[in-house]
């Protein structure tokens, strides 16, 4: 059964309401975090909902339960889950009923929601994924907003696209849900953040890389290279690493996931299991 942890109690996910009043509803005022389970344990919890605070800060949404509180909740929450099920957290902060100039949105609303998590399907990263370009970036990158009105493009949609990709001016910067990468001359190339969120999967897979003697670069990558890429993947809680291999109508190396890409994808995925398995992990993880 999915639930939601509102106004201090855990419901059924169905019983779950909001008033038309709230900002959320009306202008999109709120942030969000997305925690998937490991094994049943929350991944990196912590560095999740340090985001959501810094989030909600640069929204000037005011904080409704602390940090101890938050994870104290979503333990409890988890408890109530269906044994032996991963599970799809998302901690919600909304802007509340009132607007003040000087304070922003004092009297926020918080609810969690725990839902059975649903990964894309397997044969995705054997072909291969195609992102569609969008000449526009993401607002507020630093923040983890509930606006993705730009995501659902309908151009994206007619032509197969798995998610768009903001390259706002000729400069790549992120997918719609994900961090991106791509492999140029060999080294891994990705924008930097203060132009991208700071994804919790993206800091995991920049460390394996820098650990497992990959170069990585962090600057802007431009759409005009791309006829130089030989490689291109995305990342996220759920989705881990994704290969790319169209953005638009360019095809990326030769149209199939990569060996760089696969090298990390099996480094991603023994870190994932030594987790699973309870394993001493290194710092961060």
């Amino acid at each position: 059964m999915n639930l939601c942890y509102m106004d201090g109690e855990f419901r059924p996910l169905s019983e779950a309401m909001l008033p038309v009043s709230d900002l959320i509803i009306q202008r999109g005022v709120g942030v969000f975090e997305s925690i998937p389970t490991v094994g049943g344990r929350p991944l990196r919890m912590t560095a999740h909902i340090e985001r959501l605070i810094v989030s909600a800060g640069a929204s000037t949404i005011a904080l409704p339960v602390d940090t101890e509180k938050m994870k104290a909740i979503i333990r409890e929450g988890l408890h109530r889950m269906e044994p032996g099920t991963e599970t799809l957290i998302r901690p919600y902060i909304t802007g509340g009923d009132t607007f003040d100039e000087t304070t922003g949105f004092p009297n926020p609303r918080f609810f969690i929601l725990f839902e059975r998590a649903t990964s894309p399907a397997k044969e995705l990263y054997e072909t291969g994924v195609l992102l569609w370009p969008l000449d526009m970036a993401r607002r507020s990158p630093e923040t983890k907003s509930v606006d993705y009105m730009t995501s659902y493009s309908l151009e994206a949609r007619e032509r197969g696209a798995f998610e768009v990709l903001y390259c706002p001016g000729g400069e790549i910067t992120e997918g719609a849900h994900s961090s991106f990468f791509l492999v140029i001359d060999g080294e891994i190339v990705t924008a930097p953040l203060g132009r991208v969120l700071s994804g919790t999967t993206r800091w995991i897979v920049i460390e394996l890389a820098k650990r497992n003697g990959m170069r990585v670069r962090e600057r802007v990558p431009l759409l005009s290279e791309l006829g130089r890429t030989s490689e291109a993947f995305i990342t996220g809680s759920l989705k881990g690493i994704l290969p790319v291999v169209r953005i638009g109508d360019a095809v990326i190396g030769d149209g199939r996931p990569g060996p760089l890409t696969r090298r990390l994808r099996q480094i991603y995925a023994g870190r994932s299991e030594e987790r699973r398995v309870g394993k001493e992990c290194r710092s961060r993880w």
